[in-house]
């Protein structure tokens, strides 16, 4: 006769507590990481398109490309490479998270969560934390890419773990925005295609593949302080990529600073956001 073992006991918490709110975030994480391991191949579809791109780039207009202070089709794959980590990070986790998030409201699992006794925004934070670990998964994929095209580190593995530190708060800060979006549209479709109405300007109307200084005054200075121009001048500085050109802009002699204060600040607005609508249950 078989004598099954008796399943763990998970201990009572009292709602309202700090234990309780982690206990409730780590479970929900958990659940969306599990089912982002069970349907791989929507994290390795969406890695498709900027491995693409890197290769093109690399070897198809890298040589046409001219940079303040660095010359040749070597110097650009490295200048454009902590652009393509920052692109990719941000189309990845914010086009997961809101499209995610509005499937969870279609299907009903935003409502089965809200009638649970969870703490208020452990459905949400748990979305987050689960694109967070989706984030570490692309990096890698990403950084393997970035060596084959000819990128190098050359400022040493800690500062190296700071840009990426930094890249993945910004990944962080948007999935926040992602969730909002996921919270107010009524179908997945909508989350979508509303994805590229800031996309596109965040990553195009920045210093990820171009230099701010070839454009106009306005774009200059909408290039300048754009959340992402900062965290790819920060990630090239200290990976010791080229690009990194004196500007008299204050975001450009800060951009470590100025990455980090723009990623907090967007967490903390959209969580708010996001926080009180999911609680007033529209």
């Amino acid at each position: 006769m078989t004598v099954s073992a008796a399943a763990p006991t998970v201990p009572d918490l009292k709602p309202g507590t700090a234990a309780k709110a982690v206990r409730d975030v780590v479970v929900v994480t958990r659940r969306n990481v599990v089912r982002m391991m069970r349907i791989p191949e929507v994290l390795i579809l969406s890695l498709v398109q900027p491995v693409v791109f890197v290769l093109l780039f690399a070897y198809l207009f890298a040589g046409s490309f001219s940079l303040p202070g660095a010359h040749g089709p070597a110097a650009y794959r490295e200048f454009m490479m902590p652009g393509f980590f920052a692109q990719t990070i941000a189309f990845a986790t914010a086009s997961n998270s809101s499209v995610s998030m509005a499937n969870d409201v279609k299907d009903g699992m935003v409502d089965r969560f809200r009638s649970l006794p969870m703490a208020r925004g452990a459905l949400l934070t748990g979305r987050t934390l689960a694109d967070l670990v989706q984030n570490c998964a692309v990096i890698v994929v990403m950084i393997a890419c970035a060596l084959l095209v000819g990128w190098r580190v050359h400022h040493g593995l800690p500062r190296a773990a700071a840009a990426f530190a930094l890249l993945l708060l910004m990944g962080y800060a948007l999935s926040w925005v992602g969730v909002v979006i996921g919270l107010a549209v009524r179908a997945p479709e909508a989350a979508a295609t509303s994805n590229f109405l800031w996309l596109f300007p965040l990553t195009f109307l920045s210093n990820a593949f171009v230099a701010p200084s070839t454009l106009p005054t306005v774009l200059r200075w909408a290039a300048e302080w754009n959340p992402l121009s900062a965290t790819v001048q920060a990630a090239r500085g200290l990976f010791g990529n080229p690009g990194v050109a004196a500007t008299g802009a204050w975001p450009a002699q800060h951009p470590v600073l100025v990455s980090a204060v723009w990623s907090v600040v967007i967490a903390l607005v959209c969580r708010t956001l996001a926080v009180r609508r999911y609680s007033a249950g529209k």
